[in-house]
């Protein structure tokens, strides 16, 4: 028996295959320390966020790359120091669930948030 137009048949219908199959055009960026940190790293920490959702660590204004490398300075040392988390009444809720989240990613255990007795009665914060 001949197979020779049945493997014939076979390839032209795997190209087909191939050529109908999307690439994935997606991507999932995972943010990655790329240096040490340049600030101190002291005993209790404060990240912060302001009403205009800029970044600070320990009172200095950083983007995020900067922090998550402050972070992971942080986390890389032997006896983790304490980062509180305190954004500003006003900051947008994104930016405050990217940093809690980035600060999860640089493998931050002693994490704390303050400052939430500011927020008690909502119909004050303007």
């Amino acid at each position: 028996m001949n197979v020779t137009p049945f493997i014939d048949v076979l390839l032209v219908l795997l190209i087909m295959f191939i050529m109908v199959i999307p690439i994935a055009t997606h991507s999932l960026l995972i943010p990655l320390p790329n240096g040490e940190g340049t600030e101190d790293v002291l005993e209790t920490n404060v990240v912060h966020i302001d009403s205009s959702d800029r970044l600070y660590w320990n009172g200095t204004q950083m983007d995020r790359q900067a922090l998550l490398n402050q972070l992971a300075t942080a986390a890389a040392q032997e006896n983790q120091p304490l980062v509180r988390f305190e954004p500003d009444a006003l900051a947008s809720y994104q930016t405050s669930a990217q940093t809690i989240a980035l600060i999860k990613d640089a493998g931050i255990e002693k994490f704390a948030f303050v400052g939430n007795h500011k927020y008690r009665n909502f119909d004050t914060v303007r």
